[in-house]
C-alpha cells in the first residue's frame, strides 16, 4: 500500500465516505469534510505516519487531497533522512 492509498483510507473512514469519490484533486471541503473532521483526519494521519505535519501543509479549504498527500511524502522522507 502507497502513502495516497493510506492517506485515501484515513479521509474515508474519518468522512465516512467512499474512497473511490476521493481523487488527488479533490479538497477536504469538497468531500463533505467539516473543519473539525478535518482536524481529525489530519490528526490520524500524524499518528498514523508518526509525522507532524506543518500548518502550511493543512489548508483545508483550498489544499488538495494531493498536497495532503506530498506533505506526508515530505515528512517521512525528512523522518528518514532522505530530504
Amino acid at each position: 500500500m502507497n502513502t495516497q492509498q493510506e492517506v485515501f483510507e484515513i479521509i474515508s473512514k474519518q468522512a465516512k465516505i467512499d474512497i473511490d469519490t476521493i481523487k488527488p484533486e479533490s479538497t477536504l471541503k469538497d468531500l463533505g469534510v467539516a473543519s473539525l473532521d478535518a482536524i481529525e483526519v489530519i490528526f490520524d494521519i500524524e499518528e498514523h505516519f508518526n509525522i507532524n505535519l506543518p500548518n502550511e501543509d493543512t489548508d483545508f479549504e483550498a489544499g488538495t487531497v494531493g498536497h495532503l498527500v506530498e506533505a506526508v511524502n515530505r515528512q517521512l522522507a525528512l523522518k528518514l533522512g532522505t530530504l
